[in-house]
This record gives structure tokens, sequence and C-alpha cells, in this order.
């Protein structure tokens, strides 16, 4: 009886590792590709809301490295590149971005990452990136202080292309 049960539990943990495996590379992977922000969704404050803004993610040895395109509210050309950067809290680089110099990412849980933008090592925004469960959307959730002092509290919200 004792080896029938020993060979059910292992048999029920392979099962079960089984089944998450591709939940744990679909959470991995689920960031690459292109992403386009949803204005109307979004909500920026105190404003005004871009235009456009399109991320692309991509895979970087252990990392993600996102570029990110778009058109401000005064109609002008951005772009900026965080990472690459992993889940770990260490600071990662980030360039094109007047606000930080800086971002930490840590994992929250499979859809959760919490992350802290630094300006010259210092705070100033801290935030979310939340995937959906189906995998379409990606909200970012940041409050703190833009590079012009003003409190900030936005919600971005991006739909995969």
């Amino acid at each position: 009886m004792k080896g029938a049960f020993t060979k059910l539990a292992i048999f029920s943990f392979f099962a079960i590792a089984a089944m998450m495996l591709p939940r744990i590379a679909l959470a991995q992977s689920e960031l690459v590709g292109t992403w386009k922000l949803n204005v109307e969704k979004s909500k920026f404050n105190p404003g005004p809301a871009p235009k456009s803004s399109v991320l692309t993610y991509e895979a970087v040895g252990e990392g993600v490295k996102v570029a990110v395109e778009g058109v401000n509210a005064q109609g002008n050309p951005t772009k900026s590149v965080f990472g690459p950067f992993t889940n770990d809290g260490k600071p990662s680089p980030v360039t094109g971005v007047p606000d930080f110099n800086e971002s930490t990412y840590k994992k929250v849980n499979d859809t959760t990452v919490e992350f802290v933008r630094l300006k010259d090592g210092k705070e100033v925004q801290r935030g979310t990136r939340v995937v959906s469960t189906d995998g379409k959307t990606l909200t970012f959730t940041t409050k703190g202080v833009n590079a012009s002092g003003q409190q900030i509290d936005n919600v971005a919200v991006y739909e995969k292309q």
C-alpha cells in the first residue's frame, strides 16, 4: 500500500508540474511583441494624454527590453528604451524619458510586477504592470512626480497587437 501511495504522489506531482509548465512559459513570453496604447481607456492626471504610444517588447538573454515610440500631446515624436531588465529588483537603465533614468522590477505573481522609477538614484515614481489573464491587455498604474515636479496618477492601458 505504501508503494502505491508513493507512486500516486509522484505521478500527481509530475502531472501538476506538466500542467503548470505552459502557464510558466506563457508568463515569461506574454510581454514579447507589440502593444498599442488605448488612449480612451487610459487616464493621465494631470494630463494631457499622449496622442499615441507603442511598446515593443523583446527577449534579451534572461531579461526583456522594451522600446517605446509615440507622439506626445503636443504632436512631437517620442522614443525611449527600458532595459534590458529582469524582475530581480535591481536598477536597469532607461533612456529617452525626462522623468527618470532607471527602473526596478519585482514580480508579485504571474500577472503583476511592481516597478520603481528612479532619477539619479532617487525614487520619483512607483506602480504596477499587470497583464490580463487572457494576455491581451497590459495596464500600467503609476503614481509619483514628473520631471516638472507635478504629482502624477496615471493608468495607461495597452492592447496586444
